[in-house]
């Protein structure tokens, strides 16, 4: 079968190479010439762990390709794949659907088969009903489906998620459309994928609610670890024993310095705002956004309390380890660093930062911050190490060695990599989040 996949983005491209290794012919379509010529050169517009290994070999076979002319890339495709952005929109927050509409109308423009649109971005409820409309505005001859496939992908462990699926959300609301879609994930029928077909509202909607779930945890298990450092608790103990519990789960009971990157907090918004545009409040959500807001910059005073206070601060120097949102990615969407970075700036201390992947798009977003080339050299003369980021790399520091490099044995571990009672037997001076 031939897929063509509107956009070269995080999702655009891991679906498309995944499911040209699947064995369909892809064409990934991107606006963007440069985007477009890195990646006939090899040049992986994002960091991604294996990706660029997945689509060479399916370039090589001839499987993928990649082109800027969307009328020719969409030739005899079967499925089209809408994948392009959808950021908050500026001033009230909505998603900012411009993208998906303007690939709607062209490709209603550029239709020259029967095909099924598939909306891949993550958009609100609705926005199916709407690219249906346009597409029979376009006044395109062909018979068109239009169905709503929401991606869960994890940034760092993406093509894995794509190939060995908790589930796939199909919404749908004719045969064709099932049964086209049917064709493009067979090979995860053979897997015994769960596949779910629903209604196109449905599916959208599960999207949203799903990323907002899982945001709402990682806020509840945040707001605990406060708690715990007030009673002696110790969140971890508790994250374990609450996670044992099947009805609740283990996955994103992480205590940390708040969620960021391209989902949790622009989608969390989005539904937001159509709650209020359908008077029909999300109350939690709203909590579990305001909450997770003010934590990144409560990350920054927890740094300067390490430091002494305040007045004490003014003037010191701190090592920051890790900027992306998460490690094995180079995202730093809304990542808590850059709130942390920005504290510490306004407090009158100098950060020097060091991340695997992370720093050259960072360097735009936090110009009060110097970056250096690796962690020991950000460490020394620092009067703090803070761990912002729990890239594999940190967590085994030689720590007699950042001893020895530091200005003060202070280490501030906002990802609780490290036991309390190692870091003080090496002498440190050791907070952590959630642990008395």
């Amino acid at each position: 079968m031939k897929i063509a996949m509107v956009g070269s983005g995080y999702v655009g491209l891991v679906s498309g190479a995944c499911f040209a290794d699947f064995g369909h012919d892809v064409v990934c379509i991107d606006k963007d010439q440069s985007k477009i010529d890195r990646l006939h050169a090899g040049i992986m517009p994002i960091y991604e762990p294996g990706l660029d290994a997945l689509v060479e070999n399916n370039v090589k076979a001839g499987r993928l390709s990649f082109t800027t002319d969307l009328a020719e890339g969409i030739k005899d495709a079967s499925a089209i794949f809408i994948a392009v952005g959808t950021p908050s929109r500026r001033g009230d927050g909505h998603a900012d659907l411009s993208f998906v509409y303007a690939v709607a109308r062209e490709v209603g423009e550029s239709l020259s088969n029967d095909a099924v649109i598939v909306t891949k971005s993550t958009v609100p409820v609705g926005t199916g009903d709407e690219v249906e409309r346009i597409l029979k505005e376009s006044g395109t001859k062909h018979r068109v489906a239009v169905v709503s496939n929401p991606e869960f992908l994890r940034e760092g462990a993406a093509i894995g998620d794509f190939k060995r699926p908790d589930r796939i959300v199909i919404g749908a609301e004719d045969d064709f459309g099932r049964e086209v879609m049917q064709e493009v994930y067979r090979p995860l029928f053979l897997n015994e994928s769960p596949i779910l077909f629903v209604s196109r509202r449905s599916a959208e909607i599960t999207k949203y609610a799903a990323n907002a779930f899982l945001a709402t945890k990682i806020t509840f298990i945040n707001e605990i670890a406060d708690l715990c450092e007030k009673v002696g608790g110790n969140v971890q103990d508790v994250a374990r024993g609450i996670g044992l519990d099947n009805r609740i789960g283990s996955k994103f009971l992480h205590a940390g310095p708040g969620y960021g990157g391209s989902c949790f907090p622009k989608d969390t918004l989005a539904l937001l705002k159509t709650a209020e545009d359908y008077d029909s409040p999300l109350r939690i959500v709203e909590a579990v956004a305001k909450v997770n807001d003010s934590r990144k910059r409560a990350m920054g005073r927890k740094v300067i309390e390490a430091l002494g206070g305040l007045d004490a601060a003014r003037g010191k120097r701190v090592a920051m380890l890790g900027l992306t949102f998460k490690p094995n990615t180079d995202d730093m969407r809304d990542s808590p660093s850059i709130a942390i970075a920005q504290a510490l700036a306004d407090s009158g201390v100098s950060v020097i930062a060091y991340d695997p992947e992370g720093m050259e798009l960072a360097k735009p977003l936090m110009p009060e911050v110097q970056m250096v080339d690796n962690s020991y050299e950000a460490i020394e003369g620092a009067d703090a190490v803070v761990i912002v980021t729990e890239w594999d790399a940190f967590r085994a520091l030689d720590l007699e060695r950042v001893k020895q490099l530091a200005k003060a044995p202070v280490l501030v571990d906002l990802r609780n990599i490290y036991k309390p009672d190692f870091a003080e037997a090496a002498g440190f001076t050791y907070y952590s989040i959630g642990r008395a």
